[in-house]
């Protein structure tokens, strides 16, 4: 790959895996709420779920989603529907011992899935796959110098929101006996969370 494609593509991953997102929300929510260590299951979910997702658009499968408005707008609306609901947990998670209850615990195969529901994880990958890899005779070589290199941006830039969840942790559990500090937080992530549930339905 020349290196003028490999610097797009690195700017690309950049962009799009540091940016705020469902994925570096939830990353936060989940570290502030529940602590880094129980968060971490979705920090690996997260570049595993779309390395997934990678493959299949590398497949071709990934052109339904383009071609077929029905499966788009299904896509689009489960996962409009899973962020909201994240969104209302959230705000109902007013104290960090409510965190601790199963509702509020996104699993490892929740945040696997969770990719397939995220349009614009769709079309990040569909965006790689045809700037990156399609009409290219080194195809092949390209997508496994592309896979790891999107893995290792998508752990960088969740655990980093992580990290930054857990030390809020602290000063969320403080001498706050009202919890507002931790509602103000759960709402804010809340907020982001809708934002981006309604941006995604423009998509």
């Amino acid at each position: 790959m020349p290196l003028t494609e490999l610097t797009a593509l690195l700017v690309l991953a950049t962009l799009t895996s540091f940016t705020p997102g469902p994925n570096t929300t939830l990353s936060t929510a989940l570290a502030a709420n529940l602590g880094l260590r129980r968060a971490l299951r979705f920090v690996l979910a997260v570049p595993v779920g779309w390395a997934l997702l990678l493959c299949v658009c590398a497949a071709g499968v990934g052109g339904l989603v383009v071609t077929w408005p029905a499966l788009r707008i299904a896509i689009q609306s489960v996962g409009v529907g899973y962020l909201l609901w994240l969104a209302y947990k959230l705000v109902r998670t007013r104290h960090l011992a409510n965190a601790n209850e199963a509702t509020w615990q996104v699993s490892f195969l929740q945040g696997v899935l969770l990719q397939f529901l995220n349009i614009k994880a769709w079309m990040l990958a569909l965006t790689v796959v045809s700037g990156w890899m399609l009409g290219h005779d080194d195809a092949l070589q390209r997508f496994a110098i592309i896979l790891p290199l999107m893995l290792c941006f998508g752990f960088a830039s969740n655990l980093t929101y992580a990290l930054a969840g857990s030390l809020l942790r602290e000063w969320l559990s403080g001498p706050d006996h009202t919890h507002q500090r931790l509602r103000l937080f759960n709402r804010s992530m809340a907020a982001i969370l809708v934002a981006t549930a309604l941006w995604m339905t423009q998509l």
